[in-house]
């Protein structure tokens, strides 16, 4: 593969208590663990939230050049990403996805097909396919 972007952040703090920033200071963000994995909960933000923001915003961007590549207009779609972690098998800690695609005028099977090529160039699918249980749900 030749990289055509290389993007780097720093943890400091607790962790998932801690801070992230982007080296380039784009992103900045204090992180608190959610109230449903034993945190306070709050105003921060934390990494499933990241990724899914990552995971929808990169999937959206597939599914676009898919759809223009196949001659539809997706105005209006959205990919909603909702990522859940919990305990594995492993004594340790999985992911799993589920893309919730809104492609409003385009029929059903259409919509499908397009999710499916979308799922397809996604580099967030290429790196977590055979990982991570990722759903892909259309819309209606």
């Amino acid at each position: 593969m030749k990289t055509l972007y290389t993007a780097s952040a720093v943890s400091t703090g607790s962790g998932r208590d801690g801070h992230v920033e982007s080296t380039d200071g784009a992103l900045v963000a204090d992180l608190t663990v959610p109230k449903e994995m034993g945190g306070a909960g709050g105003a921060g933000t934390n990494p499933e939230q990241l990724f899914a923001a990552g995971y929808s915003a990169c999937f959206h961007s597939a599914l676009q050049l898919i759809a223009r590549r196949e001659k539809y207009t997706v105005d209006g779609s959205s990919v909603t990403a909702a990522v859940g972690i919990g305990p594995n098998d492993d004594g340790g800690y999985g992911l799993s996805v589920e893309l919730t695609v809104a492609l409003p005028g385009i029929e059903r099977e259409a919509a499908e097909k397009l999710v499916d090529a979308a799922h397809q160039v996604c580099p967030y699918s290429n790196a977590t396919r055979g990982n991570i249980e990722v759903a892909l749900r259309v819309q209606a």
